[in-house]
């Protein structure tokens, strides 16, 4: 399979429309279930707290990876993300209440590479912090 997305109908400069992912405790949970990653400071609002954290936060592979299936999603083919990496500027508290947190991600296609690939840095936040930072994307279009 290959990307929906046309080379010839991508422009640097194309903004990708912002995409809203909920987190809640539940999420966590199950994130630490696949990823065998059982800190407590993931599920554990009273450790959280001890180790000096304002509440539970999201695994930061969580982080990374809405920032991922943003840009599968825009691709239409996981398989077209030839490369991609972030760098982690801020925690995503995810408090245990009916709303939870909110991770926000959106992009901007920087360059048109050579091989009908393109580049797409993303910017990733929860409520006002920036939680991704660096995030950059190589994606092979059709």
């Amino acid at each position: 399979m290959t990307a929906t997305i046309k080379y010839d109908e991508v422009e640097s400069g194309l903004e990708i429309k912002p995409v809203d992912y909920p987190v809640r405790r539940v999420n966590l949970v199950m994130y630490a279930g696949a990823s065998g990653d059982f800190n407590p400071i993931h599920w554990n609002e009273r450790f959280a707290k001890t180790v000096g954290l304002p509440d539970v936060i999201a695994h930061g592979m969580f982080t990374m990876a809405q920032g991922g299936r943003f840009v599968t999603d825009w691709a239409g083919d996981p398989a077209a993300v030839v490369d991609y990496g972030v760098r982690f500027s801020s925690m995503v508290v995810v408090p245990d209440d009916d709303e939870g947190a909110t991770i926000t991600v959106s992009g901007v296609v920087t360059e048109k590479l050579d091989d009908k690939r393109v580049v797409v840095m993303l910017t990733a936040k929860s409520g006002d912090s920036r939680v991704l930072s660096r995030a950059r994307a190589v994606v092979q279009l059709a």
